[in-house]
C-alpha cells in the first residue's frame, strides 16, 4: 500500500513541478490527476494495483476536509469581506456545471 501511495504522491509531485516550472495558472494536483488518468487509460494493470490505496484514501476522505475547515475558520473575515464574489463565482460555475452536464446527456442520448 505504500508503494502505490508513493505512486499517487509522485503524480502530485510531477503535477506540482510541472505548474510551477511553467508557471501554469492551473494547480499542480490537478494536473497531476490528468496525467494519472493518462497513465490509467494506457496502463489498465494499474488500476487494479492502485484501487485499494484509493479506496483506502476515499474511506477517510472526511478527515482530509478538516484543513480547508480550520482555514474557513482562520479566514472568515476575508471572506466575509469577499463574500460577492463568493457567491457569484458559486452560482455561475453552479450553472454552467449543470448546462455543461445537460449538454453531455443530450450527446451521449444521440
Amino acid at each position: 500500500m505504500i508503494n502505490t501511495f508513493v505512486i499517487l504522491l509522485l503524480f502530485q509531485l510531477v503535477g506540482e513541478v510541472i505548474a510551477h516550472g511553467f508557471n501554469l495558472p492551473i494547480p499542480g494536483p490537478v494536473i497531476g490527476m490528468l496525467l494519472l488518468l493518462l497513465y490509467l487509460l494506457l496502463n489498465r494493470d494499474a488500476v487494479e494495483k492502485l484501487a485499494p490505496t484509493a479506496n483506502g484514501l476515499l474511506r477517510h476522505l472526511s478527515i482530509l476536509f478538516v484543513p480547508a475547515g480550520v482555514g474557513v475558520l482562520l479566514h472568515g473575515q476575508r471572506i466575509v469581506t469577499e463574500s460577492l464574489p463568493i457567491i457569484a463565482a458559486l452560482i455561475v460555475s453552479t450553472i454552467l456545471g449543470m448546462v455543461v452536464t445537460a449538454l453531455v446527456i443530450k450527446w451521449l442520448q444521440k
